[in-house]
């Protein structure tokens, strides 16, 4: 710590993570290692497979594994970070990494709600036109909406990273989480942080509300298109192209908001900081089983790379 005029000016936090848990540490660090370590592999996997088989060239996929990356990124902000911090008796974590820290968590985080309703609009475009596809989800459009998520989320960032830049922290420097969220640095500053309290509800109204908003009515015509097959087949196959992603988006949004909404403690609470490991470390490690899963053409994919290996 250094003093400056008269004001302890903190250098960096300690994460207090899951140390008030003392005779499950062991358990809570082997599943979350486990986790991580799927997470990785799943991620991976999928982003490989959709690369070398050109069956999965479709914009469907190519909008999947743009949502592996930002999954893989997303956990890797917070996960390595918690564990390294499991067995450490001072989980000191500096400012400029607590920062960095949040700024990655937050980019990826909203950049994947904007990919959430670019893949809502690829699938009412799938079931609601299924003769125009083609033409509507062209490679262009695919690229732009994907760029546009990026730079979407990487604009909310930097707009919150300038409100964390002006924020002086004097003390308690202890965060009662596993890693640095915008909630906890709220509290511990002793600086105005209103303009940043309006501006995070500013933000979540934009990445969340209107995100979510246009998911709602995207899937309101796709159940009407839906309704209107006369085909119990046809019913079926279009539900099953839409249901992974409104199993996604559900777990997605539902547990970010619960954690951000619920708690007035901003998220510290023992109960928020387990709530927080489903968003953070285990929905990443879902998304690729919930497209993979019931899936005939990923199926297929790996039937063929089977076949190739058996061939090599």
């Amino acid at each position: 710590m250094i003093r400056r005029e008269n004001i302890t000016e903190i250098t960096y936090f300690i994460l207090l993570g899951f140390s008030d848990f003392p005779r499950i540490l062991e358990v809570l660090f082997i599943v979350f290692l486990v986790v991580y370590i799927m997470t990785l592999t799943c991620n991976l996997s999928l982003i490989i497979l959709i690369r070398m088989d050109s069956h999965l060239h479709m914009p469907m996929y190519f909008f999947l594994s743009n949502l592996s990356f930002m999954d893989i990124s997303y956990v890797t902000a917070t996960a390595p970070k918690m564990l390294y911090d499991f067995f450490r008796e001072q989980k000191i974590i500096t400012y400029v990494d607590c920062v960095i820290q949040n700024f990655v968590f937050s980019t990826m985080g909203l950049s994947e709600s904007c990919l959430m309703t670019a893949m809502a609009y690829d699938r009412y475009a799938a079931v609601c036109n299924p003769l125009l596809y083609s033409s509507i989800m062209s490679p262009a459009l695919c690229g732009r909406m994907v760029l546009a998520s990026y730079v979407a989320g990487l604009s909310g960032s930097i707009s919150q990273l300038c409100f964390m830049l002006n924020f002086q922290f004097c003390g308690p420097n202890v965060i009662n989480h596993f890693f640095c969220d915008m909630p906890q640095l709220l509290v511990l500053s002793c600086t105005d942080t209103f303009s940043a309290q309006l501006f995070t509800a500013l933000l979540t109204m934009i990445f969340g509300i209107v995100n979510v908003s246009i998911i709602m009515i995207s899937y309101v015509y796709i159940v009407i298109s839906i309704l209107k097959i006369t085909s119990v087949k046809g019913r079926s196959k279009a539900f099953n192209t839409c249901a992974s992603h409104l199993t996604a988006v559900s777990l997605f949004y539902t547990s970010a908001m619960f954690v951000y909404l619920s708690s007035s403690s901003g998220g510290s609470s023992s109960f928020d900081r387990f709530a927080s490991v489903f968003y953070t470390v285990m929905i990443p490690m879902l998304n690729p089983l919930i497209y993979s899963l019931r899936n005939k053409e990923i199926k297929d994919a790996l039937k063929r790379l089977q076949k190739k290996r058996g061939y090599c």
